[in-house]
């Protein structure tokens, strides 16, 4: 077996040649990386240089984060600063009225610290939120109503992380955002035909048309949308702190909205109502957690532990896939090991994975070696597993044994969006965030310029099988499950690289392979996360991108047991990385989401 601490070094030497030619093919052009004047930078996929780094889904966003490190500020005020610009410019994956995770690496203490700023449910939630008549109401339904939002903890996560881990005020990290939200943002062909695939349910607001679709028409690319509602929230809360939008005027105006949805009373349509109160919005509270924790090749994998699912599945995945060297195989054989451990881990979660507060999560047990190993001897390479697998039982570790019956893998939306930043000092922030699916509930705040969140439709609606306990069923307070994995990998205690990606469930299978491509397979960050995908979810198919399913391997693997379906695109992940010559590589996507924006303070020349 290749030693663990070769495989990693030679993925840092292959990484740093390749970056290193591409950082100077494309140093020109990113001379203007993070620059301060403008509302279009370049939208460039990979930066490399000095002084910290930022990776986000946006231009205008990564600029922000920049512009912040540039004045003197941490990863953690660039993070933010970052994540504030994409409520202005993604407002559609998150927002002030969504939540999130937030993972930081301190360079001073050598330590790893999360914030669980999940959305929560209102007290008055029981299992049978989503339930009518005995019977689950239709999704659709669901996700544009005021019934499916759940109290936002992006705001409170930002006020947070500044506060703990911060070095600037949180008006001078909004202030890029106020801006960019007062002059406009350019529209592209993303949020216009995100905007287009929203136009229908969006037009049931009167507010959500008056903001993104100005005139009542979609807006036009090239064209300049601009938020001066928004730039006013976040002036506010600059000046007066989140309490504003927990437990002042804001909160009264989000109470409002999602008690009685501003419907427009010509429409005829019919919005579910909410019943989220003021009491619920004061009593929220941003979860300071321990993170999930796994060893993978010799290094320190940490993510988020539960609410999310995150890093316990890809903990659990990664070690089940740690017996075998990997860099060995064949692609076949490789793809067909990741796809069944993906399967296995899938199928666990879904049985122990919820809301600690209100769930007995055995999240040290599902990370144990000893219970990967009761479930890898599952994994055949001759032949394919049949989904729905049944979930092992992590607190009482049988090879291949069974810890109930199969359920199939309950639904989760396919939005939200995912930042990395670093600073010169080496603090390094993996952030996912979100307000679930594309568009969130389409209700938007009268006059605050965001949109609510239709985060409660995590929750199971009802249990894949009556039989089988589900952990994720809606209760008060509660939290729903999420897929969300920022991750920071630690060699010998100092950043080795993080990642993270949106894309709802396929989050997980996205950080899982891009890790895989990167540690097993010795591939260069950056064209780690752009290689092609596949998520296996526990379910009968496999989803592949167009390159797998053109390519050779697909037959191959069909012939194996594999049965596949297409999907445009998994994903969308950004990365950071430090190399032995002290400069950061920032790395994006090149093509999904129309390409992701790497910036750097200073590029190498």
């Amino acid at each position: 077996m290749t030693n663990r601490r070769s495989v990693r070094l030679f993925a840092v030497i292959t990484a740093t040649a390749a970056v290193a030619t591409v950082g100077a093919a494309a140093a020109p052009a990113l001379t203007g990386s993070g620059q301060d004047g403008g509302h279009e930078p370049a939208k460039k996929p990979v930066a490399v240089g000095y002084g910290g780094a930022v990776s986000s889904v946006d231009a205008d966003a990564s600029a922000a984060g920049i512009k912040v490190l540039k004045q003197g500020g941490n990863a953690v005020d660039a993070a933010v600063a970052t994540a504030a610009a994409l409520g202005v410019t993604e407002p559609y994956s998150a927002g002030l009225g969504g939540g999130g995770y937030f993972v930081s690496y301190n360079a001073a203490d050598g330590k790893i610290r999360t914030l669980d700023g999940r959305e929560t449910a209102p007290k008055s939630a029981d299992a049978k939120l989503f339930q009518e008549d005995g019977k689950p109401i239709p999704f659709d339904e669901a996700v544009t109503s005021g019934l499916s939002v759940g109290t936002p903890g992006t705001p409170a996560t930002w006020e947070k992380a500044l506060g703990k881990w911060g070095t600037k005020s949180m008006g001078k990290v909004l202030a890029p955002a106020g801006k960019l939200a007062r002059d406009g943002f350019t529209v592209d062909k993303t949020f216009r035909q995100q905007t287009a695939d929203n136009e229908e349910r969006f037009r049931k607001f009167p507010d959500t048309v008056d903001l993104f679709m100005p005139g009542g028409k979609l807006p036009e690319t090239g064209s300049t949308m601009r938020n001066p509602d928004l730039a006013r929230t976040y002036d506010a809360i600059a000046r007066k702190g989140t309490g504003q939008l927990y437990d002042g005027a804001i909160a009264d105006d989000i109470v409002k909205t999602v008690r009685k949805p501003p419907v427009d009373p010509d429409s005829g349509d019919k919005v579910r109502t909410g019943d989220l109160t003021r009491d619920d919005l004061k009593a929220y509270e941003v979860r300071k957690q321990a993170p999930s924790h796994t060893r993978y090749r010799g290094l320190d994998v940490f993510s988020m532990a539960p609410s999310s699912s995150g890093g316990t599945t890809v903990g659990e995945a990664l070690n089940i896939l740690e017996r075998g060297d990997l860099s060995k195989l064949s692609e076949k054989k490789l793809l067909h090991r990741y796809i069944e451990a993906s399967r296995v881990a899938f199928a666990d979660r879904g049985r122990w994975v919820g809301d600690p507060s209100a769930e007995d999560v055995p999240t040290e047990e599902l990370l144990s070696q000893r219970f990967a190993d009761s479930r890898a001897c599952l994994i055949k390479d001759d032949k394919v597993l049949k989904s729905p697998v049944a979930p092992g039982d992590p607190r009482d570790p049988a090879d291949c044994g069974s810890g109930d019956k199969a359920a199939p893998t309950t639904y989760e939306g396919d939005s939200t969006t995912h930042l990395t930043t670093a600073d010169k000092w080496g603090n390094v922030v993996s952030y996912t965030l979100t307000i679930e699916q594309t568009g969130g509930s389409g209700i938007t705040v009268p006059g605050r310029g965001f949109l609510l969140n239709n985060e409660l439709t995590d929750f199971s609606f009802a249990p894949a099988d009556p039989d089988v306990h589900d952990p994720n069923l809606p209760g008060p307070g509660k939290r729903p499950r999420s897929s969300m994995s920022p991750t920071i990998v630690l060699d010998d205690g100092k950043p080795a690289f993080a990642l993270g990606s949106p894309g709802g469930a396929t989050i997980i299978t996205t950080v899982l392979q891009s890790m895989i491509n990167h540690v097993d397979r010795g591939m260069p960050l950056d064209k780690a996360i752009n290689a092609p995908r596949a998520s296996q979810r526990n379910a009968a198919k496999t989803e592949i991108e167009p390159k797998l399913w053109n390519s050779d391997l697909r037959p191959e693997l069909e012939d194996l047991g594999h049965a596949f379906t297409k999907i445009e695109e998994l994903g969308a992940a950004t990365a950071v990385q430090p190399l032995p010559d002290g400069r950061w590589l920032a790395a994006a996507e090149k093509e999904r989401r129309g390409g992701g924006s790497a910036m750097v303070v200073r590029p190498s020349k």
